[in-house]
């Protein structure tokens, strides 16, 4: 099988992910389209030495190794976007894995059709969107996927699980609960609708559209990409803040005492934002960080090459030159910090590979 399909060796994954750290893939395969994908687990089973598989899109949401992965890579390429079916004012659309979710942000937005505008800007790849349940400015991608398609590892079958199956939470899915990254994602429909009036749950969001009469899917795409890049929330390598993982830690969901006593022990007048959800109160990761006295542009020494974004805290960012280590041990420092002042345990969002 090994003539059938192209196998790399030892490529660098740092100039694949976003962070720009880490070290080589022992083995890469592109891929291109499903047989492309079917061919390669075919290649990865048939393996006398058994090795894990790492599906790697945009790269936006992991951290790798400074040794890298000694396994196979698959780097999803396949980008095709086709609309399955129109009916009941809704368009079923399906997107590859491989397809940069912002450029299938700016598809759907321009024919109209409504369910993922307040998204705009997220960094990486379509597969990547269901894993992670993404979300920003009051919207989830779980409210619009209908499906999501791939290969099963174990059997080497296909899959197609429906959004209930997903089991789809706060910055989760059945997906990220596979330990063993059991599932290939290949595709994933979306049901949008078309015509349909923009989200605008999020507050600050509401404010801000009201003060620039921002009012249809594009005004409201317009506005939030606009608002992530004052936060260097845009990937944009004229930006010194470029290399990071967006938001580096979830926001935590803590039970009401918890959010209760944190409250009681600040200074009066001070703001303390909290959110009922499902299973508890949500609390705002950057402001735990910010008023643990970790501030924008905090580094660990003056010549550090990781630190905190200079625009936004939740950021870890590589400053040029650093090892994945280092961003590891920033990570691990803000924890130790946030834990102290408020007795929180702050998760990471990016997925660690190698460690």
């Amino acid at each position: 099988m090994d003539t059938l399909i192209a196998t790399e060796k030892m490529v660098p994954l740092a100039p694949f992910t976003t962070l720009d750290l880490g070290g080589d893939a022992q083995h890469m395969i592109r891929i291109k389209n499903y047989q492309d994908a079917v061919d390669a687990v075919g290649w990865w089973k048939s393996q006398a030495q058994p090795m894990p598989l790492l599906a790697l899109g945009g790269g936006s949401n992991l951290l790798v190794s400074d040794t890298g992965f000694r396994g196979l890579v698959v780097k999803m390429e396949n980008a095709d976007i086709q609309v399955l079916e129109e009916s009941d004012g809704t368009v079923l659309v399906e997107a590859g894995a491989g397809a940069v979710w912002d450029r299938f942000v700016a598809y759907t937005v321009e024919r109209g059709w409504a369910g993922v505008e307040c998204l705009s800007g997220i960094p990486g790849c379509v597969g990547g969107a269901p894993v992670q349940n993404i979300g920003a400015y009051g919207q989830e991608v779980a409210e619009t996927i209908e499906w999501v398609k791939g290969i099963d590892l174990h059997t080497a079958e296909a899959f197609q699980f429906t959004a209930i199956e997903c089991e789809f939470a706060y910055r989760d899915s059945f997906f990220k609960k596979s330990v063993d990254r059991r599932y290939l994602i290949t595709s994933v429909a979306f049901r949008l609708r078309p015509g349909g009036e923009p989200t605008i749950r999020y507050h600050d969001l509401q404010n801000r559209c009201q003060e620039e009469e921002a009012h249809t899917l594009m005004d409201v795409r317009e506005l939030v990409l606009e608002i992530r890049r004052s936060k260097s929330m845009v990937y944009d390598k004229s930006d010194p803040n470029h290399r990071s993982a967006g938001s580096f830690f979830t926001n935590p969901i803590v039970d009401e005492a918890t959010a209760d006593r944190i409250e009681a022990s600040l200074k009066p007048g001070v703001r303390f934002p909290r959110f009922e959800v499902e299973g508890g109160i949500k609390l705002s990761a950057a402001w735990l960080i910010d008023n643990a006295g970790l501030k924008k542009g905090f580094k660990m020494s003056p010549e550090a090459k990781v630190g905190l974004s200079t625009n936004h805290v939740l950021a870890l960012t590589n400053r040029g030159g650093a090892k994945a280590e280092e961003l590891l041990e920033l990570c691990r420092h803000v924890q130790q910090v946030v834990k102290a002042a408020f007795g929180v345990e702050l998760e990471p969002e990016p997925v660690f590979v190698g460690f």
